[in-house]
């Protein structure tokens, strides 16, 4: 058999910058990760930055075996990302460049994606589709679906604005010339999320964009890692200080090349995206990260002029940080967690102005919610309560839809679909259930019962709660549920079991306020529960 001519074997064109600092149990994975994605990666350019952990020596060992391989070890540890991904980029020598991080990796097949993509579509840049994959349970969540779900070419990045909620450099496939001819680097030193400024430079610069649905990066979550990754490692007000830093900066740079709808964008990215993350977690910080959260969120919003608050003024995260402004000290946490969630709950109370405007409380009045008025059933931050009742063999559920400003009871609540979704894998645990909703007092109710040792059979874990609100004329609305917190109601139990013979259930408030269980069936499962309490005490 005569051997393939040459034009019919991918040309290699790129190098993968894989960076590591102290990473000695995870970077060659990395490494041959990106090694195995064959003939067209020409170089890999590992980057070392000063570990003390041996990770420099596992490099060289296997750079010995394997000549596209090259280590730069850096003498000095830089403090950040954004220094050694600059060292490895100003190495590489091919005409295509991708990043890599010491603790994820390159899925099969993921720079061949990428690469006939770029040539394809003639692109500068080229992004793909990135999962966050929870270890040990390895879940996988995508980031930002929406934006690789179909093959497409961008010829400018204003065409489509939703590319300044991708900040991550490392899905991305970057014609070497276009980054040096504009100059796009990554901020040197200690610069917490280096990618938001690196990916608004690149947007700056207006390349011609392609866009896959494959997937090109698995990004690894290690919540139990001893040293917490940037975007876990939220505790520290520092971090949100450098996360509104780096989001600000992106805003100048778009704004100064003249991107200014992707300005726009990014601010509205803020408020819906960073905003909600931290406003979620307020309650689990001391009064003083909040006091000085509150500080500095205030400052960083009052640089929005009337065009950024203008646009979509019912959103939940402009609600907010409306709140945030209006307030010189924190206040309304919990009621805030609850808009902050995804969807978003607005709980009591509904207060009005003397005229009838809805507004946010009658503390806060010049907080108006009048346009909530014009936005449709199906986008209302619809609240429901639910609380969850042990039995004999399973839990009474109850239910209620509160009012909003008289627009529930003009849509004509009818129905809700309950449903439990493993936390893991998203499956849909036992079948859903119907209930009807009764009027109540400045509301409506409904009532389900749950048979929690079948669902138990179905798996331990973490189940959610997930609602479908029916309303007379045929809109649906999902929504999660707001758990009350009353004497008793989120107390553990143990249900009789036929099949385990006892099933532990915890029915707990989440970060976002929404109603969960932890499911642990049989003594493993106890034994699990204890194992788990140990760790979260330790860690």
């Amino acid at each position: 058999m005569n051997a393939a001519p040459d034009a019919d074997r991918p040309r290699p064109q790129v190098a993968v910058v894989v960076i590591g600092y102290d990473d000695a149990a995870h970077v060659t994975d990395a490494v041959r990760s990106a090694l195995a994605q064959g003939p067209a990666v020409r170089e890999v350019v590992a980057v070392d930055d000063c570990s003390a952990d041996g990770s420099a020596a596992l490099l060289d060992r296997l750079a010995a075996s394997e000549p596209r391989l090259r280590v730069i070890r850096r003498r000095v540890n830089s403090g950040g990302c954004g220094t050694p991904r600059n060292t490895g980029l100003d190495a590489v020598t091919s005409p295509y460049v991708m990043f890599l991080d010491s603790d994820d990796v390159l899925p099969p097949g993921a720079v061949d994606a990428l690469l006939g993509a770029a040539t394809g579509a003639h692109a500068e840049v080229v992004g793909g589709l990135c999962v966050r994959r929870e270890l040990p349970s390895g879940r996988e969540v995508p980031w930002q679906a929406r934006l690789y779900a179909l093959h497409t070419a961008v010829p400018r990045p204003a065409q489509r604005p939703r590319l300044v909620h991708d900040t991550l450099c490392v899905n991305k496939l970057y014609r070497t010339a276009f980054l040096r001819e504009h100059r796009v680097r990554f901020p040197e030193g200690r610069f917490p999320y280096e990618d938001v400024v690196f990916c608004a430079r690149v947007l700056a610069a207006a390349p011609r964009i392609a866009l896959v649905p494959d997937l090109v990066y698995v990004w690894h979550v290690r919540r139990s890692a001893e040293r917490l990754s940037i975007s876990l490692d939220r505790a520290g007000v520092d971090n949100w200080r450098a996360r509104t830093e780096a989001c600000r900066q992106a805003y100048e740079i778009l704004l100064g090349a003249g991107q200014k709808e992707l300005a726009r964008a990014a601010r509205a990215k803020f408020l819906d995206h960073e905003l909600r993350m931290y406003v979620r977690e307020l309650g689990l910080r001391d009064a003083a990260y909040r006091r000085t959260w509150w500080e500095l969120t205030r400052a960083h919003l009052a640089d929005y002029d009337a065009d950024d608050w203008a646009r979509d003024p019912a959103a939940p995260g402009r609600l907010a940080g409306r709140v945030v402004l209006a307030s010189p000290e924190p206040r309304d946490l919990p009621r805030l967690r609850e808009l902050a969630a995804r969807p978003a709950r607005l709980c009591p109370p509904y207060a009005r102005t003397e005229d009838g405007t809805p507004v946010w409380s009658d503390d806060l009045p010049q907080v108006s919610l009048e346009p909530l008025l014009a936005r449709p059933v199906r986008a209302l931050p619809l609240a429901v309560d639910a609380e969850l009742r042990p039995r004999a063999r399973g839990a009474r559920l109850r239910l209620r839809l509160h009012e909003l400003y008289g627009r529930v009871a003009r849509a004509g609540p009818e129905a809700v679909e309950v449903e439990w979704r493993h936390r893991d894998d998203g499956d849909a645990g036992l079948p859903v259930v119907v209930a009807e909703f009764a009027a109540a007092a400045d509301g409506w109710s409904a009532e389900a019962e749950l048979d929690l040792p079948a669902l138990a059979a179905l798996g331990a874990g973490t189940w959610d709660l997930r609602l479908r609100l029916r309303f007379r004329d045929g809109v649906s609305r999902e929504v999660t549920a707001h758990a009350l917190t009353g004497a008793g109601l989120l107390r553990r139990s143990a249900v009789p079991s036929a099949r385990h013979g006892v099933v532990l259930v915890q029915p707990y408030a989440t970060c976002s306020g929404a109603l969960a269980l932890r499911v642990a069936p049989g003594v493993r499962g106890v034994l699990s529960v204890v194992r788990g309490r140990l760790r979260r005490l330790l860690h």
